[in-house]
């Protein structure tokens, strides 16, 4: 036969590697959802299936018995047929009541990763790249989840009496020809299907193994590998290969600690957009050599813009400014970090907030005039505090209530957090530093009825917002952070750059961007203002 060398003599050693190897390339093969036919005579195969009999009724069919004794492969409604042979005696009540368990383990988790989703498609919103791979993963999940509570409600009626057995059936497949398996295996050196070695180059399905000991399944074309699958210690990947074998194009990895990775790879490295769902978390947006860079925006006029002011925007000194509010739009965004902008910048101000008060003697002499001028210029406004450690929570709360208006349509009061680690030890640490900040938080949501919003910087995200879950949780977040990437944590507001330009005022001014779009937006309108 052309193309082939038929080896009449092998050493038992050679014959164990391949014949092993060979069962792997099968085994993998048939995982990927490949056919591999048999290299035996035609011959009729019979297939089987365990059903779940409760009360004389097929309720599941599933394909076997875990580890953790649960049943696995659960169907409702559509048989899946498999070879596994269960032992004799089942403690089924336990088995059943383990899987029940199991389930809801399972529905709790994917809840998490639904709603980490939900809410990246809520104030991601464009449908790009990113949104549709997000999208379809979300449908996905939702089918799976779909599909759990449908086995959990048929085990849910089963009591600990209920009379239970294991009902196998069998079918015949149809028969299949003698015919060559389809699929190589590489080994010592060489290329071997049927027990021959090929003369000619990787083409179609083979198994091989590359330069990191790892078995590659692929395709392959013209002797190089195009798409496959590939197993190391820490998962399994499946997608697009470079000629290397590593990781190249789009691409889907699930780690053994349950998370998952789909987006585009390169060299064996997530590399390009990409979101990773696990513990809880869902990272999207941008990848370089394997490290999460965080979500690059478009700038676009779609999107929510707002700035924040103080006395500074009216001068320095003797010099004062006055604003000309019926000048009012942004139309710079800074230049301390490079931005995707599509088109011309010139946005509306849609959100306003000024200072108000600093600490428990420190006011800004121009607050009350630009509250009366942003109301009477339709601009949504709201005012925050400079915190101060150098006095107590409860005073400083009732010094802004004080000096503040709190109308109802006002939004949120916020609390700027800024101290130096410093001045965070000499208070007595993080802890003491939070305690404070909830006691803020408290006096003044009680007094205006709505939740207060807390403003940090990155830094003070990466160092300190993790030892207080519950403010993390409880509060809208907004974030000062300079750089060309979305801040990876949610929240309302990202002041995105201290070099902003708005026409109607002199200097640089603080550009911030809601996170979300329009519909969003309005139900923040709808649900946090003050009333």
């Amino acid at each position: 036969m052309k193309g082939y060398v038929t080896i009449r003599k092998q050493t038992l050693a050679n014959v164990i590697a391949i014949a092993a190897t060979a069962a792997m390339a099968i085994c993998s093969w048939h995982k990927f959802h490949l056919e591999a036919a048999s290299r035996d005579a035609a011959k009729v195969e019979t297939e089987s299936c365990n059903y779940l009999n409760a009360k004389g009724k097929n309720i599941l069919c599933f394909s076997g018995i875990s580890a953790d004794s649960t049943l696995s492969g659960l169907s409702v409604g559509k048989a899946k047929y498999a070879g596994k042979t269960l032992p004799g005696t089942l403690c089924l009540h336990t088995i059943v009541n383990n899987t029940k368990d199991s389930i809801d383990r399972e529905i709790g988790s994917l809840g998490v990763a639904l709603a980490e989703m939900d809410y990246y498609l809520n104030v991601h919103g464009v449908q790009d790249e990113g949104y549709e791979q997000v999208a379809a993963h979300l449908d996905r999940t939702k089918a799976r989840v779909a599909a759990l509570r449908q086995a959990r409600t048929q085990l849910q009626q089963i009591g600990d009496a209920t009379p239970l057995r294991v009902v196998r059936t069998a079918k015949a497949a149809k028969a299949k020809e003698a015919t060559p398996s389809g699929v190589f295996v590489a080994s010592h050196g060489g290329i071997w299907k049927n027990g021959r070695w090929l003369k000619t180059k990787k083409e179609g399905k083979g198994v091989v193994r590359d330069s990191a000991g790892r078995i590659v399944s692929a395709r392959w074309k013209d002797g190089t590998p195009y798409h496959g699958r590939t197993t190391d210690q820490t998962g399994t990947y499946r997608g697009a290969l470079a000629p290397n074998m590593l990781a190249d194009g789009h691409g889907k990895f699930y780690y053994n600690d349950g998370s998952y990775y789909e987006g585009h790879w390169a060299n064996g490295q997530r590399d390009g957009f990409g979101f990773h769902l696990g513990a809880g978390k869902m990272r999207a947006g941008e990848w370089k050599g394997g490290k999460y860079k965080g979500e690059k925006l478009n700038y676009t006029s779609e999107r929510i813009y707002g700035i924040d002011i103080a006395r500074y925007q009216h001068g320095r000194g003797r010099r004062y400014y006055p604003i000309d509010w019926k000048r009012l739009r942004i139309t710079g965004l800074g230049n301390m970090s490079r931005k995707t902008i599509s088109g011309q910048v010139d946005y509306p101000v849609s959100f306003l907030y000024i200072k108000s008060t600093e600490g428990t003697t420190v006011r800004n002499p121009h607050y009350k005039a630009d509250y009366r001028q942003a109301r009477r210029h339709g601009i949504r406004c709201g005012a925050y505090h400079f915190f101060s450690t150098r006095s107590g929570a409860a005073a400083q709360a009732r010094y802004f209530i004080r000096n503040t208006f709190f109308k109802p349509g006002d939004l949120p009061p916020v609390l700027d957090v800024e101290p130096s680690d410093r001045l965070i030890r000499k208070i007595g640490g993080p802890e003491e530093l939070f305690r404070r900040i909830r006691t803020w938080m408290g006096i003044v949501e009680k007094h205006t009825g709505t939740k207060p919003i807390l403003y940090v910087n990155q830094s003070f995200v990466n160092k300190y917002l993790d030892m207080a879950p519950d403010i993390k949780k409880d509060y809208n977040i907004w974030i000062a952070r300079y750089g060309e990437y979305k801040p990876d944590i949610k929240l309302v507001y990202w002041q995105l750059c201290p070099d902003g330009k708005v026409a109607g005022i002199r200097g640089d001014v603080d550009i911030n961007v809601f996170n979300g779009y329009e519909g969003r937006f309005n139900k923040f309108l709808s649900t946090q203002l003050i009333k």
